[in-house]
């Protein structure tokens, strides 16, 4: 905006014995103004009482009296041309002679750097208004061309120089020219792309290299996996062979005394058939009752090689093998041991001694307003975030008709209204009288399930931005956010909103992981 500062030049705020701003200034009769101490000095030094620049001389000496107006305006002036003033490797203001006033643009026909005030002309004449204006620059000597004396304003593409008019019309004639704004945009243009192509590389590399962090990661957990495998294998083969020559042993020894009971019974029929053949009445009658009576003989009937203590072994060892490659699964996924910190927790709610249940209170507690603290949600967060792995834990929810559980960033605003979205830092999902379950997103996604869950999984893995949720009663997943790029710890958040009615006054609480 304009002011009457703009009008007036910078030595009319000078005095002209002292060669400063003027200080208490003076006005005499004749018009001119002095320091009030600088013209009583002037007068104490002299026989006559005169004015200093046109020698006017007062017969009487006169009553001097600070112009109030001028005062102003000096006192206006200073506090303006303090805040004026160019700093250290700023451009100054050339027409400026006093200070060292701050330029505001430079003119490249003038070649001149003005300041707010001597800029003034070329907005209001004009034949100044056609004048190009850049941003000040020290060195608007070399935007001239030094032999023709004319702005530098095209450029010379064969050549690689910036020349003027003249140029173009004699030592560069013929030669492919354009303005050099066009030139400059252009160029820029061309780094701006190159500098684009250097980003995609660079996002690129650090892709690939993830990628093959990934990889080697995979390669590593699945080497381990395959090893456990291997060796869960051989000790199978090992458990299947030892019960396998036990049961051979076993049946050796069987078909041994087998044998050895049909050979006696052979030569008993043998013996008996010879004796069948005998003329000897009497040699029959005193054999016959030590041949009749048969030897004693087990009752084979009850005897038997079990094969199905093998197909347990079988049973068995698969169910160990099972069990190795769930260890070897869970080693990999972290189960995260939840407590809530109080030092969160919104004042009406009630958090137990041993951090595993929360509930609303219904009336505010007495606690510092920290800021950590939520004010407004009936929010409370674990006290332990997580900035990488894989990790599980699991909420009861009961019976309750209104929840909201999940993970948040650890940088959330606690205080005031909250936007549970993604984008705000928040993965949550919610139940809203007793039927309506929603993923919190924009807009929010309506959970279709037969059945509300008793118990809620909440699964997250950093590395691959994944939020998911589970029935633990049904094993199913509820639902999943994907595709996420974390950046800094994420706290599990809980809320058990208010106890609206007698089915929503149970707490929600934090379970232990029951591994089966």
């Amino acid at each position: 905006m304009t002011t009457i500062y703009d009008f007036m030049s910078e030595e009319q705020y000078y005095c002209s014995i002292c060669l400063d701003v003027f200080t208490s200034p003076v006005s005499l009769s004749c018009g001119h103004n002095f320091c009030m101490s600088c013209i009583e000095c002037y007068w104490g030094s002299s026989d006559l009482c005169q004015c200093p620049l046109c020698m006017q001389v007062f017969k009487n000496r006169p009553e001097l009296r600070v112009n109030t107006f001028i005062a102003e305006m000096t006192e206006n002036f200073k506090t303006m041309g303090i805040m004026c003033l160019a700093g250290p490797g700023e451009v100054t203001c050339d027409i400026c002679t006093r200070r060292k006033v701050k330029a505001m643009k430079s003119c490249l026909v003038c070649l001149t750097s003005y300041c707010e005030t001597h800029l003034e002309p070329h907005k209001r004449v004009v034949t100044l208004k056609g004048h190009k204006l850049i941003d000040p620059v020290n060195d608007l000597e070399d935007r001239m061309c030094r032999k023709h004396e004319r702005p530098l304003e095209l450029f010379c593409r064969k050549d690689q120089t910036c020349i003027c008019m003249l140029c173009s019309l004699m030592d560069h004639n013929g030669h492919n020219t354009l303005p050099g704004e066009k030139e400059w945009k252009e160029r820029k243009s061309g780094l701006y792309a190159t500098h684009c192509e250097k980003c995609v590389f660079t996002v690129l590399l650090a892709s690939k290299t993830n990628t093959d962090k990934e990889i080697e990661n995979t390669v590593h957990v699945f080497t381990d996996l395959v090893f456990s495998i291997k060796k869960s294998q051989a000790d199978l083969i090992e458990v299947l062979e030892e019960k396998q020559r036990a049961m051979e042993k076993r049946a050796e020894g069987v078909v041994e005394e087998l044998e050895r009971e049909i050979a006696e019974l052979e030569k008993k029929n043998a013996e008996l058939e010879q004796l069948s053949n005998t003329d000897d009445h009497i040699h029959f009658l005193q054999s016959f009752p030590s041949l009749s009576t048969l030897p004693h003989t087990k009752d084979w009937s009850e005897v038997m090689v079990h094969t199905d203590m093998c197909v347990g072994s079988k049973l068995e060892a698969y169910n160990l093998l099972g069990e190795t490659i769930n260890k070897a699964i869970d080693e990999q996924l972290e189960t995260v041991e939840v407590t809530l910190d109080p030092n969160t927790s919104h004042p009406a709610l009630i958090v137990s001694e041993d951090g595993k249940q929360v509930s609303d209170g219904t009336t505010e507690l007495c606690v510092p307003n920290n800021p950590e603290r939520f004010d407004s949600c009936l929010c409370v967060l674990g006290t332990k975030g997580f900035a990488c792995g894989r990790h599980y834990w699991e909420v009861f929810v009961g019976g309750k008709t209104n929840w909201d559980i999940g993970v948040v960033r650890g940088s959330i605003n606690r205080k005031g209204e909250l936007i549970a979205f993604p984008e705000n830092g928040f993965w949550t999902i919610w139940l809203r009288n007793g039927k309506e379950l929603s993923a919190n997103c924009s807009p929010p996604v309506v959970l279709e399930l037969t059945e509300k869950p008793l118990k809620v999984g909440i699964y997250v893995d950093y590395e691959e931005g994944q939020v998911s949720f589970y029935d633990v009663s049904k094993k199913c997943c509820i639902c999943t956010f994907t595709n996420y790029t974390f950046t800094e710890k994420l706290y599990p958040i809980f809320s058990p909103c208010l106890n609206t009615s007698p089915e929503n006054t149970g707490p929600l609480i934090i379970t232990p992981i029951i591994k089966i």
